[in-house]
């Protein structure tokens, strides 16, 4: 299997495994991010683009509350995030995420994001993007920056 994304996830777990205190370049408290993409670690699956990434959204307070804007959902939760190395990759969780429950119209990424989200594990920063990565290898959640006005 030659998968570029099983490079990113070793990374991210090497990364996460350092027991260095926070430094000052640690970034993720009070950013904006807009969901880019969703690679799975299954070849057969593959990756998922999103069409409008404006449409997924999400945002982290400095106070640890996630805000997200899930399509035609809202959703919000706790996180914490624990930085190893120089802040740019470590250990993140998400506490349960609540959400609207209006009919988004398919594919139905609102419910997906919003389940997954509980089993993120890890993050990594790189090149100016946010990967989430999934426990058991499940998936990679790519995030680009998002404007500040969102």
């Amino acid at each position: 299997m030659n998968n570029p994304w099983v490079t990113v996830l070793l990374s991210l777990l090497m990364c996460a495994c350092t027991t260095q205190s926070i430094q000052t370049s640690f970034t993720l408290p009070g950013s904006r991010w807009q969901l880019t993409a969703i690679h799975s670690m299954d070849d057969a699956q593959g990756t998922i683009r999103i069409a409008d990434s404006a449409e997924f959204t999400l945002r982290l307070d400095a106070e640890g509350r996630a805000l997200l804007k899930l399509g035609c959902n809202r959703g919000t939760g706790s996180y914490e995030a624990k930085p190893a190395g120089d802040g740019r990759s470590g250990s993140l969780t998400f506490g349960p995420i609540a959400t609207t429950r209006a009919l988004c119209p398919p594919p139905h990424l609102d419910e997906r994001v919003a389940r997954d989200l509980p089993y993120v594990r890890g993050f990594l920063i790189k090149d100016g993007k946010l990967y989430l990565s999934l426990m058991a290898d499940a998936a990679i959640y790519e995030w680009e920056p998002a404007p500040a006005d969102e």
